[in-house]
C-alpha cells in the first residue's frame, strides 16, 4: 500500500526493533531508525542490486521523494546509474560553487538587494564595490578569501582617509559573504574575523545655520545667486520642502500635483522606502511655475545642463551655496532639513509634524504603512508659514 503524508509523519520505530521500513511501491521506500527518517530507493544496474540515498525526512517530502524515484526510472531507462549520476551532479555542483568568485557572488547578490533601494542609492551600493573591492578581490574565488584578505582591503581604504567608506564596503562585503553561505556552500563570513579593526565614529551631523537672522540672510543671499536658472531655482526651492538633496535633484514634473498643491513621491524614490507627500507653500509654487516653461517638457524639474535625461548632480546645491560665500562646515545642502526642524521647534511647533515631514523613519511598524498622510493638515499650515524670516 502507498505511503501517506500522515503515515510518514506518525512512523516510530517499535521499542523491540532497531529500525523499520515503510514501503511505498516503486522500490522506494522510508528507512526509519532510533535517529531520523531517510528516504531509500532500491534498484537493479547491470545486474546488480543497489540503493539510492534520496535524502531526509522532512527535508525531502514524500512527493519529491517520489519525484526522485520517477527520475531514476528514467535514467535508468538510457542505462544512466542513479547513484552514479548524483555523485557527479554533486561534484560538478561543488565546482561551479568553487569557481564562483566574489565578483560573480557579488553580483548575483546584488540583483536581488537592488530590489528595495532607490535607483540612486543602488547605483552608489555597486560603484563602491567597483571601486573599492572588485579590483583586488572581484577574480578570486570566494571560498579562497580569508579575512587577512578581506582586512588588507578594508585599510587599503582607510588608509587614504576613507574610513567611513570602510565601514560601510565591510558591510557590504558582510552581506555578499553571507549571501554566498546561504546559496555558495561558504563555511562562515571572514568579515566576522575583523571586527574591531576600525573604531566606531560618531554620528555625523549635517552642517546648518539655526539662528533665525542668519537663515534670513542665507535666503535674501540665494535670491541674488548669479548661476544657471535652473540651479538658481533648485537651491530657492530647497528650503521649502524638506528633502533630502538626493530626493530634490530627481522630482520629476510627474511628481507635482498643483491643483492640490502638493508634491507626492513615491516610496521607491524615498530613502526610508515610504510614499512621502509635500505640501507645496505659494513661494514653492512661485519657484516651480517659474521653471516650468523651461524645463516643464522634459522628466526632470531640474535637469542636467548636459543631457535632460538625467537630473542635476547630487552636489549642485551644495556647489552653489559655496559660490554665495558658504563653506561646508557653515552651510551644507542637507543642512536646510536641520534649519528647519530647529526654527520650526523654537517656533512651538509639533514634532511629530516636522519629524514626518522631514519623512524620517516612523518606529510603529503599523502606522508606518499610513504615514505618509499623517498630520497632513497641520504640515499645510506649517509649511505655508515656513521661512517667513526676512
Amino acid at each position: 500500500m502507498a505511503l501517506t503524508d500522515v503515515k510518514v509523519k506518525a512512523a516510530i520505530v517499535p521499542e523491540d526493533k532497531k529500525q523499520m521500513k515503510l514501503a511505498d511501491g516503486g522500490g522506494l521506500y522510508l528507512l526509519v531508525n532510533k535517529t531520523g527518517k531517510y528516504w531509500r530507493l532500491d534498484y537493479r544496474f547491470a545486474g546488480k542490486r543497489k540503493t539510492l540515498a534520496i535524502g531526509i525526512y522532512p527535508v525531502i517530502t514524500l512527493k519529491s521523494a517520489r519525484a526522485a524515484r520517477e527520475l531514476a526510472k528514467e535514467q535508468l531507462s538510457r542505462g544512466v546509474d542513479p547513484s552514479q549520476a548524483k555523485k557527479e551532479a554533486e561534484i560538478e555542483r561543488r565546482a561551479v560553487s568553487y569557481a564562483a568568485t566574489f565578483e560573480s557572488v557579488a553580483r548575483e547578490w546584488f540583483a536581488g538587494y537592488k530590489k528595495d533601494l532607490s535607483e540612486n542609492y543602488a547605483a552608489k551600493v555597486m560603484t563602491s564595490l567597483e571601486q573599492n573591492v572588485f579590483p583586488w578581490l572581484g577574480p578570486m574565488p570566494i571560498k579562497d578569501i580569508k579575512a587577512a584578505l578581506v582586512l588588507e582591503t578594508l585599510k587599503r581604504i582607510a588608509n587614504r582617509g576613507a574610513e567611513e567608506t570602510a565601514r560601510r564596503v565591510k558591510a557590504l562585503c558582510s552581506q555578499v559573504f553571507c549571501y554566498a553561505v546561504l546559496h555558495h556552500d561558504l563555511d562562515q563570513d571572514p568579515t566576522m574575523m575583523i571586527k574591531g579593526f576600525l573604531k566606531n565614529k560618531k554620528k555625523k551631523h549635517y552642517a546648518c545655520i539655526t539662528d533665525a537672522k542668519q537663515a534670513g540672510e542665507l535666503m535674501r543671499a540665494m535670491h541674488n545667486f548669479d548661476g544657471t536658472f535652473v540651479v538658481k531655482s533648485a537651491l530657492l526651492l530647497t528650503p521649502y520642502l524638506f528633502l533630502r538633496p538626493g530626493e530634490l535633484r530627481q522630482l520629476e514634473w510627474q511628481d507635482i500635483d498643483f491643483e492640490h498643491k502638493q508634491i507626492k513621491l513615491a516610496a521607491e524614490k524615498m530613502k526610508m522606502k515610504e510614499v512621502h507627500i509635500v505640501p507645496l507653500s505659494r513661494q514653492a509654487i512661485s519657484i516651480l511655475k517659474d521653471i516650468q516653461p523651461l524645463t516643464g517638457r522634459g522628466r526632470y524639474i531640474f535637469p542636467s545642463i548636459r543631457t535632460n535625461l538625467r537630473p542635476i548632480s547630487n552636489n549642485t546645491v551644495n556647489v552653489a551655496l559655496r559660490r554665495l560665500g558658504y563653506d561646508k562646515e557653515t552651510m551644507t545642502a542637507h543642512g536646510f532639513r536641520g534649519m528647519a526642524s530647529t526654527l520650526l521647534h523654537e517656533r512651538g511647533f509639533n514634532s511629530d509634524f516636522i519629524e514626518r515631514q522631514l519623512a524620517h523613519k516612523e518606529g510603529n511598524a503599523i502606522k508606518e504603512a499610513y504615514n505618509h498622510a499623517r498630520h497632513l493638515p497641520e504640515r499645510v499650515g506649517m509649511m505655508h508659514l515656513k521661512m517667513v524670516l526676512k
